[in-house]
């Protein structure tokens, strides 16, 4: 059944009931009317409510007034289309009903067109999506100021895309003239002007296109006191070399475009977690991209599960991130090597990589300005070293993993922040049971509701056990064999011992031979020179010492 209701917030804030548009034209009413519109289906917090319609200038009544300013509201849509929900007011409404997320809902469609190859029906989606721009939403609403800046960031980005694809598919004199108000609207926007001077060259209109050039680099030095970026620069060029490559489309086939996707695989098992996933649903919703910043730090201490966690939800939200997902471990890495690995993954040739890291930001901030990526950054020690990596478009999403909370950009991003806490004992039981089963007490005392060292705990656990109840197998017999084979060798290395040493006695035998035959001769030649009553006594001693060296050795020394 569809909603009796229309809003319109693109233009002028309009409400539509079975075609008859209502009187509003209460000030504060519409302001609160807005922001629960831009925030359809999700709770508002009466203290943004506040904001909203006074902008820093709260009066001490400001919540009594609040309150009736809704109590009007009710009266005129209806009872049921604005609830109250702590902290706050939820306005229900279906998808349709609001032209914004009509936009949003036609925008990404056109991605997705684009990203099978469908150029022309990626324009004709783009055409739809800003035919519901009816004017400037919310002029007199000071408190939207910045809600206000990210709708009209998201219609320029949707015109250029569509002019970029017309330009693409030959449209470029048609498209002339809606460039040259687009950058009269908006003087700063590089990329509508270089594809003003692309539409001009082709259409063969060299001199505009270089004069172009010349009226932005002027305007820019008196502005802002800057020279016209990279891609301008190099446009400008290849403009004045006449380079071939301008008259060809500059679309990459469909074939070469591979979508990166580097998430590290889920750990698993893993349980719980179920409120830390919605506030992660709750902080990086696509539905809501203009309410929404667009990077969230998760924090907690080490071995807490904040990678696990932020895996969990990354691969279960592939989907809201079409254009890809990239991942870097910022544990040692420098921005620049992140950056340049980003680069190459999101299609940039290598060659084609500058070498100032400024304008390596400057491109890489060009390739997801109309993507839909998410970035996961996981270990994450300061704020400076996740600046840099940000991407440029408001459709990206970031996932700041980190032990430090990060206030430093929470501070300058506005980013939201999840802190993971233990696991409860309930969910630290669970995964226990699924780690080790029966055995689940001795893990938990040595947890304490970590997930790291409840996982170590049951690795060890699981390791003592299966050294002590190894079935038999070919791993049992792969030792044995080992140990037969150590047995073998000690046996040989044994044996060599005993040849060796049963050698050195032998050639200690005949040492001690070739001694006594030395010593016979000298005793001999002795006799021939002394007295005869010393001869006898020297034979004498000689034929005593025959006789206990011929004796066995155990004979010679009586005891």
């Amino acid at each position: 059944m569809s909603s009796p209701f229309s809003y319109r917030v693109l233009g002028p804030l309009k409400v539509i009931r079975d075609g008859l548009e209502l009187q509003m034209s209460a000030n504060r009413e519409l302001a609160i009317l807005a922001s629960l519109l831009l925030n359809a289906n999700r709770v508002v917090s009466v203290d943004r409510l506040v904001e909203t319609v006074w902008a820093g200038s709260a009066p001490a009544s400001a919540w009594r007034q609040i309150a009736i300013c809704v109590s009007r509201l009710r009266r005129a849509l209806g009872r049921t289309v604005i609830e109250t929900s702590s902290p706050g007011y939820m306005l229900r409404a279906e998808p349709d009903s609001i032209d914004w997320l009509r936009f949003c809902a036609l925008v990404t469609r056109a991605r997705a067109a684009v990203a099978e190859g469908f150029r022309e029906d990626a324009v004709k989606l783009l055409r739809e999506a800003l035919s519901l721009w009816r004017g400037n939403p919310f002029e007199d609403i000071r408190g939207l100021r910045y809600d206000v800046a990210r709708m009209e960031e998201s219609r320029l980005e949707a015109q250029e895309a569509c002019l970029e694809l017309e330009i693409e598919l030959g449209r470029h004199h048609q498209v002339i003239p809606e460039l040259l108000a687009l950058v009269a609207e908006s003087p700063f926007r590089e990329r509508a002007r270089a594809q003003l001077m692309l539409a001009q060259y082709r259409a063969g209109r060299r001199a505009d296109a270089l004069r172009t050039y010349q009226e932005t680099r002027r305007y820019l030095l008196e502005q802002i006191g800057l020279e016209p970026g990279p891609a301008l620069r190099r446009l400008h060029d290849q403009i004045l070399r006449d380079e071939a490559g301008l008259m060809r489309s500059t679309a990459r086939p469909v074939s070469a475009q591979v979508v990166p996707s580097q998430l590290p695989p889920q750990l698993l098992p893993f349980v719980g977690r179920e409120s830390e996933l919605a506030a992660l649903d709750a902080a990086l919703g696509q539905e809501q991209e203009a309410a929404l910043p667009a990077t969230t730090v998760v924090s907690g201490p080490t071995g807490i599960g904040k990678s696990a966690l932020v895996l969990r939800w990354a691969h279960a939200r592939m989907e809201w991130f079409p254009d890809g997902q990239l991942f870097a471990d910022m544990s040692g890495a420098k921005p620049e090597t992140v950056v340049d690995r980003f680069l190459r993954a999101l299609g940039v040739p290598a060659d084609g990589l500058p070498l100032d890291f400024d304008e390596k930001l400057a491109l890489y901030r060009s390739w997801t300005a109309r993507r839909r990526l998410l970035v996961v950054l996981d270990n994450v020690t300061d704020a400076a070293r996740v600046l840099p990596l940000l991407p440029g478009g408001a459709h990206c999403r970031v996932l700041v993993v980190s032990t430090d909370p990060l206030d430093d950009l929470v501070a300058r991003q506005g980013a939201h922040r999840v802190f993971v806490r233990r696991l409860p004992a309930a969910d630290s039981r669970r995964l226990a049971d699924l780690l080790v089963g029966s055995a689940q007490g001795r893990v938990l005392a040595a947890s304490s509701g970590n997930p790291l060292s409840l996982r170590l705990a049951a690795a060890r656990l699981r390791t003592r056990y299966r050294t002590r109840r190894e079935p038999p197998g070919e791993a049992s017999r792969e030792r044995s064999r080992d140990v037969h084979e150590r047995t073998r060798d000690v046996h040989e290395r044994t044996r060599d011992i005993h040849e060796r040493t049963r050698d050195m006695h032998e050639r200690a035998r005949e040492s001690d031979e070739r001694a006594r035959e030395v010593s016979a001769r000298e005793r001999a030649r002795d006799l021939s020179h002394d007295r005869p009553h010393d001869r006898a006594r020297i034979v004498s001693s000689a034929a005593a010492s025959s006789s206990v060296e011929a004796r066995p050795a155990h004979e010679r020394h009586p005891t």
